[in-house]
């Protein structure tokens, strides 16, 4: 493999590559930047994309137009209570002919993983994905086989119907990198979507603006990006404010540190800053830590929500002072 093809893109390249992306998902989700800026962000972070919302407001939509810019392989895997775990990860059938075992991969086999409504299924079936989620493989039989780059999950669940439902467990929340809610689109938004659907299929239209390769070494690139030492101080004080809130019985993990850097990090890139600044961890606290801490119960009964409670925190969290 030659060292054009693997080396790092250049840092004005990530950004255009960004750009060139939202832009592409921008012709099927209308008036949703934050969302789509949000997706991107977990995918060039190599993390994992929590979406929570009603039916209808275009969550898988945004999964398949984010594969389908990128040129990467789409698997929609439709979680349900009879869903085994090997129909995620896949299953060792025997063959005939050879008289062998052959493995014939799950869904979980693609660059972009949708799964949709991902609380309906067992504890059993959802637990399949805690391996492939952390470690980018699955095992089966005892063998070990590695997951295509890059890789993401995009999970779907509908907060308000939960007859029927497994709440995520907390274990497998924690690898969400992120958790957004799409929200109802504006008025001129949905107008536009009835003109747009009297001509077609629109995630049709949606182009590839890169491939894989790319979206690999804009990744690369990104690792690059310098995290000072008094950033790091400020998420790990960031995360520790959560874990003796009064209003959180459960507060975020060491995990959540790693994840808010790497997203802070991309965060930097797509601004076309090598470094982080404390605004590009503070923009992302929300997203980042909101999904990963429980609320007591008074806190509860206070109607009061994870992400006020995270807003508090990092309102009253001091930055580190710029040189």
């Amino acid at each position: 493999m030659t060292q054009t093809a693997t080396a790092p893109l250049a840092l004005a390249e990530v950004s255009a590559l960004a750009n060139r992306i939202k832009q592409s998902i921008g012709i099927v989700i209308e008036g949703k930047p934050h969302q789509i800026h949000m997706a991107v962000l977990v995918l060039l972070a190599e993390g994992h994309l929590l979406l929570e919302d009603v039916p209808g407001v275009g969550k898988t939509v945004l999964a398949r137009a984010l594969g389908r810019s990128i040129a990467g392989a789409v698997s929609r895997i439709q979680f349900t209570p009879d869903l085994l775990p090997s129909d995620v990860t896949g299953v060792s059938v025997f063959n005939q002919q050879t008289r062998e075992f052959e493995f014939k991969p799950g869904g979980i086999f693609a660059n972009i993983v949708l799964g949709d409504e991902i609380n309906r299924a067992s504890p059993k079936t959802q637990s399949a994905l805690l391996e492939a989620m952390a470690e980018g493989q699955v095992s089966a039989d005892g063998q070990t086989y590695r997951l295509k780059r890059p890789f993401m999950v995009v999970a779907t669940q509908n907060p308000i119907e939960m007859e029927g439902t497994y709440p995520l467990p907390e274990a497998q929340r924690d690898r969400f990198m992120a958790r957004i809610e799409m929200g109802y689109p504006g008025h001129q938004s949905e107008v536009a979507m009835l003109t747009a659907q009297a001509e077609g299929d629109q995630l049709a239209t949606v182009q590839p603006v890169t491939d894989v390769a790319h979206v690999e070494r804009a990744i690369a690139a990104i690792q690059r990006i310098y995290v000072a030492p008094v950033i790091n101080d400020y998420i790990v004080r960031l995360v520790a404010a959560t874990r003796g809130h009064p209003e959180l019985r459960l507060g975020a993990s060491p995990r959540s540190c790693v994840h808010l850097m790497r997203a802070a990090r991309v965060e930097a890139s797509l601004q076309g800053r090598d470094y982080v600044i404390p605004e590009d961890v503070g923009n992302l606290a929300v997203p980042v830590l909101a999904h990963r801490v429980l609320l007591t119960v008074d806190a509860q009964v206070a109607r009061q929500s994870n992400e006020t409670v995270i807003e508090h925190i990092v309102a009253s969290t001091q930055p580190p002072h710029r040189s």
